[in-house]
């Protein structure tokens, strides 16, 4: 059932907001050099690898100085993508890996592999759904720039502070995984966007 929500209200909002895509999509081009889109190998259900599509928020070739952003303002991040990413417009592109199947609306965030391969075996149990666009660690880590950016070294809490909290709130979803949970985490996402 949570499937076939994900299909209709994912082309739903590709159609409906294709506007919105072609708009955004000029005006990253306009301010920095390099492709509107940015796409990012991530791990998903049963440890796949797929590519992960976003609105290009940072300079080309940004990724390659680290691949978390740190601080309120992380200088790699352009005008337009300090917008985007803060009412998480930089995400409305993964509309589309939740229309093929690769993403659900609601899920746990796909990570990169290299934290991946840390993991326990009691936290691989993330990867038994498929990623989500939300989900509760979304949510209570709207900030999480912020709080990296106040470390000394970013990776590290990152590795041994917030993933593994976030790893808790992706538990909460997927063992009570159900379409009242699924609409109940989009409703708090809204709200959390909004309130912004």
């Amino acid at each position: 059932m949570i499937r076939f929500f994900d299909f209709i209200f994912s082309l739903m909002g590709i159609l409906v907001l294709m506007p919105v895509f072609i708009i955004l999509y000029v005006a990253i081009r306009l301010e920095s050099p390099g492709g509107g889109i940015y796409k990012q190998k991530r791990v998903g259900r049963y440890g796949k690898d797929f590519y992960v599509y976003k609105f290009r928020s940072m300079r080309t070739g940004a990724d390659k100085q680290g691949l978390i952003t740190v601080g309120g303002r992380d200088p790699r991040i352009t005008r337009i993508g300090y917008f985007i990413r803060k009412y998480k417009l930089d995400e409305l592109p993964q509309l589309f890996n939740v229309l093929f199947g690769d993403m659900s609306l609601v899920g746990p965030r796909p990570e990169v592999r290299k934290y991946v391969d840390l993991y326990t075996e009691e936290q691989k149990k993330v990867l038994s759904v498929r990623p989500g666009v939300t989900d509760y660690a979304s949510i209570e880590y709207v900030d999480e720039n912020v709080i990296l950016g106040a470390s000394d070294n970013p990776d590290k809490t990152y590795i041994e502070v917030i993933m593994p909290d976030k790893i808790k709130y992706n538990m909460k979803y997927i063992n009570n995984r159900s379409v009242v949970e699924y609409f109940k985490v989009i409703f708090l996402t809204f709200k959390s966007i909004v309130c912004r």
